[in-house]
């Protein structure tokens, strides 16, 4: 460069090979492109919405920490965007967690299901009769982090600068349900940190104000991996839930949802009490049937391979959620 610069020629920048590599390779590493990082995911979701407009509509639900769109892709052939709907609503949530990659594979891949099959009986059935919303990405700030360098930094929390310079906070501890008690931690440092107060991240303030906003809603998935479980409330707690027929109906879906996946499904808490968790809240605050799918897999990377697996048994386990959404105590009843 020196030699370049002393025959006349301009030098605008310097950067090393790391320097370089650093900006230039944001993105999935190349084994697993198969994955979509947040710029893809938004051109998907927007591509879906326009190509079927008579069931499809894309909105934002607010702003990431770094000011990323939340998009919530909604399916109904009926109302579009926010307008407000009577019909019975289901919603499903992924990456909450920014190396859960896996989460946003499976909720765009029930999104091209139901949308690609939306003339057979049955898809047509749902889309005429229920109100469904996918946000594949809720941490998309955490999930473009975790890539940033062409490798995986392990990245859990989302990109929140705590005063002792760590970063992030655990969005799926950040729910005002039993907030920051057993199973999550007020140090920042820590992964399962669960913020200065329940709701503080932007991203939580998000899916409380939208679930809050549509009473019409009756069940949720948050997809998480990994460990081939399919989990209920409670989560914070390590007693059974009280309401009896309510706790009949969370274990017969669980069963329902978990014969097309072969997951295991238990109370949240046999896995570990987490307090703070997004079910927990969702099902005590609004009633809602509230489960986490741990997806399967050994590892938070599990490669390109495992997305059409886990796609095409949870988009089934969905499908068996949405079935029983217009009314879940039919199942106990």
């Amino acid at each position: 460069l020196d030699r370049i610069a002393s025959i006349g020629q301009i030098i605008e920048d310097r950067l090393t090979i790391h320097e370089y590599a650093a900006q230039r390779l944001k993105d999935f590493p190349s084994s697993d492109a198969a994955y979509h990082n947040y710029a893809e995911t938004v051109e998907l979701l927007k591509a879906m919405a326009a190509g079927n407009p008579d069931e499809a509509s894309l909105f934002s639900i607010g702003r990431t920490v770094e000011g990323r769109e939340i998009w919530c892709l909604r399916l109904n052939s009926g109302e579009k965007g926010e307008k407000p709907s009577s019909k019975p609503g289901a919603l499903f949530i992924g990456n909450h967690h920014a190396r859960e990659h896996l989460t946003n594979e499976v909720s765009l891949g029930l999104a091209a299901h139901l949308l690609n099959n939306k003339n057979t009986p049955e898809i047509r059935k749902y889309l005429d009769t229920l109100d469904i919303y996918i946000i594949p990405m809720l941490n998309a700030d955490g999930a473009e982090y975790d890539i940033a360098t062409g490798s995986y930094r392990w990245h859990r929390k989302n990109m929140r600068v705590n005063a002792d310079r760590s970063i992030g906070v655990d969005l799926n501890r950040n729910y005002d349900s039993l907030w920051c008690e057993a199973g999550a931690s007020h140090s920042p440092g820590s992964d399962t940190y669960c913020g200065p107060a329940p709701f503080s991240e932007p991203e939580t303030q998000t899916i409380k104000r939208f679930i809050e906003d549509r009473k019409n809603l009756r069940t949720l998935m948050s997809y998480h991996s990994y460990a081939g479980l399919l989990l209920y409330p409670w989560a914070g707690k390590d007693t059974p839930l009280e309401n009896e027929k309510d706790r009949a109906v969370f274990e017969k879906m669980a069963k329902g949802m978990t014969a097309f996946t072969g997951y295991k499904p238990e109370q949240s808490s046999d896995l570990y009490v987490a307090t703070g968790d997004t079910t927990d809240w969702a099902y005590g605050n609004s009633g809602i049937f509230a489960f986490t799918t741990e997806l399967e897999g050994k590892s938070f990377y599990p490669g390109a391979a495992a997305i059409d697996k886990a796609v095409t048994n949870n988009v089934k386990a969905a499908v068996y959620m949405l079935s029983v959404t217009d009314d879940p105590y039919k199942l106990v009843n």
